[in-house]
Order: C-alpha cells, then structure tokens, then sequence
C-alpha cells in the first residue's frame, strides 16, 4: 500500500511538472577550435572489388607529419584508409585506422569516419561532401589524454603540392 501512494504521488508530481514546463531556451550552436593540421602520405590503393556491401577500396597509410597548437609529431606507417563506396549513390564510407607519435614520444591511435559524396547542385554544379570525424586514443596518463574526451571533426584541404591528403582537425567544444 505504501509502495502504491508513494507511485501516484511520484506520478502525480511528475504530471504536474510537465503540465506546467515552460519553454526551453534554444541549445548554444557549437563552436570549433583548431587542433591540428594532417598530412598523411598514401601507398598505392588497391580494390577487393564489388562485395555484399559495395565496391571496397583500401588506401595504405604509409606515413607524414601532423601539427597543432599543443602537438607535433609523426604519422606511422602501416594504418588504411577503407573505403566503401555505393555505386548507385555515388557515396563512400571510410574509416581511416593509424597512429601517429608526438615529437616527445608519446603514441596516439586514431580511427576516422566519414562520409565521401559527389553530386551535383541545383544549378547543375559538381558538388563535392568530404567530412570526418577522428576519434583518438591517448594514454590516460599522458598529456595528451585531453583529445580522448571531446568530439572532433576533420575536412581535407586540397591543391599545394603535398602528395597524399592534409586533413584540418577541429574540436566541436
């Protein structure tokens, strides 16, 4: 019986509130904040063909540098950009897996995904999507254990002469 009463005035407190609940103020936009800049150098890509799931192509990553405001280092050859590519849509997934090593030593494994789509828009224009988002693994007692708590995002850069991809990585605070 106790248990009972107890739910109806849960219950009754909790109607009350939602009856009278006002307006919620509209969600802050996100902001970004630069972490880093990628260059990644590429081996020669390779496909497995048309599978169940679409055409796989894999991009070795062989390598490159990577530079931000709090870390600096290298890429480390023997990751892969896989990509998945449906060919009725003309949109590619990928999930790029490496690691990379800061200048003082410290190793950071990363997995990016994303989402690759050519189109065209209303005026007929090629149109081109390319964005990611990069997850990091940091040691938790490294200095670096900040980037494993946050969401970030990453959009390429093109043109220059760098041959590979250079990635821009932003954290959404």
């Amino acid at each position: 019986m106790r248990t009972i009463l107890l739910s109806i005035i849960l219950l009754s407190t909790f109607t009350a509130g939602k009856a009278q609940a006002q307006p919620q103020a509209q969600a802050e936009t996100p902001q970004l904040e630069y972490v880093m800049q990628l260059k990644v150098t590429l081996g020669e890509a390779y496909s497995v063909g048309e599978t169940p799931e679409g055409r796989r192509q894999v991009i070795p990553i062989t390598g490159g540098t990577f530079e931000g405001p709090l870390l600096k280092g290298t890429i480390l050859n023997g990751g892969a950009d896989y990509q998945l590519t449906d060919t009725k849509t003309n949109r590619t997934t990928l999930e790029a897996i490496y690691s990379i090593k800061t200048d003082d030593g410290v190793y950071i494994h990363i997995r990016n995904k994303g989402i690759i789509h050519a189109s065209q828009n209303e005026q007929g224009q090629p149109s081109f999507y390319f964005k990611a988002a990069p997850k990091f693994e940091a040691p938790n007692d490294s200095k670096y254990a900040w980037l494993n708590n946050a969401i970030y995002v990453c959009s390429p850069s093109f043109g220059g002469n760098f041959q590979g991809i250079v990635l821009n990585v932003w954290k959404v605070k």
